[in-house]
């Protein structure tokens, strides 16, 4: 049989800026949608894997090895973080984890602020007023290399890539950790090299592509892809789960998507939905207080922030991240703004912009946004603070993936995070 050449996966390619200019009614999934090849995929119902009714399974592969057997709150300290204030200079950027390869992994059906629902329904009219921030998701250059190919016979294994995408939604109110409202939704997805479909033509009978979910235990409200994933239900081990992939109709799918997106390079399936248990303020990557003074001539405006190392697995750095705070009362001059912010005046807003955060920022990731404003028609009446981050490398699930069995290989496991709806009040 002649070598069959192979397209090597692709994951998240470079993302494009949006105009902070341009009101969006709600914030979608902060990340890149892929490149221009990338194949929409189409919508498929989820159910949950327990469910009662689920589509006959393939028969489960017998080479299969059987499954093994089986931090302090922000309220600890007297004041919101009681942090000095924040440094203008940047932080170092943490290096990002090295792979294979670093190009566009992508979801048209992705969680996101439509699908999700909200953390705070009270403030949903003012929070859809609000101006879109200016999002960047950052890639090295060059790191996006198109297409390698790989050249290997029937024998060999076939390069798979998975990635793991999360939002953290969050509503603080005032400096009352106890009030902490969080909810974590993600997704997992597999991307295939579009020479698989070649490789499927000639083996019609390739092996199962298995694969086990660790720390499977920190998810509720999984839904697996009813069509293409089979589980057993009976499995004893709380920490992990083990999935396999119903391939007749994976081939199927690749080969109707090969069909529409003939220049695609690599595709993309969602395979699982989940929402991660979380334990309040300690689940959030970034805690956040805020308080404002406000008198008829003036507005006093603090903001408190804390890097939170306990949220993640792996600390890995915020990036990008922005404050944002409306200010009514008739503004007239802006006095006393540590560090340097940028003021709207037609919009009446003041936003701060901070590279990263992080444990090698100064004081731990730990600082303070001050703000006074002179107003003309006060007193301001509060608004709520908006944030925006993303972050590479960790998720907040903790979750990790491994093969079971062989014929595949993962040649990169993407994981990333960032903020959906993240707020905080007075």
């Amino acid at each position: 049989m002649f070598p069959v050449l192979l397209d090597q996966p692709e994951i998240w390619g470079p993302g494009q800026p949006i105009n902070p200019s341009v009101e969006s009614p709600k914030l979608t999934r902060p990340f890149p949608t892929g490149s221009a090849s990338s194949p929409a995929r189409p919508a498929t119902p989820l159910v949950p894997c327990s469910s009662t009714t689920p589509p006959p399974p393939p028969p489960r592969p017998p080479s299969r090895p059987k499954l093994p057997p089986g931090k302090p709150g922000i309220g600890d300290v007297p004041r919101p973080f009681s942090p000095p204030i924040h440094s203008s200079s940047p932080p170092p950027i943490a290096p990002l984890a090295r792979a294979e390869s670093t190009s566009s992994i992508s979801s048209t059906n992705s969680l996101s602020a439509a699908t999700t629902p909200t953390v705070v329904s009270e403030d949903d009219v003012f929070y859809d007023k609000l101006p879109s921030f200016e999002r960047r998701c950052e890639t090295p250059a060059g790191s996006s290399r198109g297409p390698s190919p790989l050249t290997m016979g029937a024998q060999d294994t076939l390069p798979v890539a998975a990635a793991f995408t999360e939002t953290v939604n969050a509503y603080f109110k005032g400096a009352d950790p106890s009030k902490c409202i969080v909810k974590i939704t993600g997704e997992m997805v597999l991307s295939f090299p579009a020479g698989i479909t070649r490789h499927f033509a000639n083996n019609p009978s390739p092996a199962a592509l298995t694969f086990r979910v660790i720390n499977f235990s920190r998810l509720e409200h999984v839904l697996p892809n009813p069509q293409l994933l089979c589980c057993d239900n009976t499995q004893n081990d709380a920490n992990a789960k083990e999935f396999w992939v119903n391939m007749p109709n994976l081939m199927t799918h690749l080969k109707k998507v090969s069909e529409q997106k003939p220049q695609a390079t690599y595709y993309n399936v969602d395979m699982l939905k989940y929402q991660v248990s979380a334990q309040g303020i300690q689940s959030t990557p970034l805690n956040l207080a805020v308080n404002w003074r406000c008198e008829p001539a003036s507005t006093d405006l603090r903001i408190d922030y804390k890097y939170n190392t306990d949220a993640m697995t792996t600390a890995v750095a915020l990036n990008n991240v922005q404050f944002l705070v409306p200010v009514d009362g008739g503004v007239t001059k802006l006095q006393a703004v540590l560090p340097p912010a940028v003021w709207n005046a037609d919009q009446q807003r003041i936003l701060w912009k901070i590279p990263d955060i992080s444990q090698k920022s100064e004081n731990g990731g730990v600082g303070s946004l001050l703000a006074r404003f002179q107003l003309s028609e006060g007193p301001s009446k509060p608004s709520p603070l908006v944030v925006q981050f993303t972050s590479e490398g960790s998720t907040l699930s903790g979750c990790d993936i491994e093969l079971v069995g062989a014929g595949y290989r993962f040649s990169l496991i993407k994981k990333r995070f960032a903020a959906g709806k993240y707020l905080a009040d007075n």
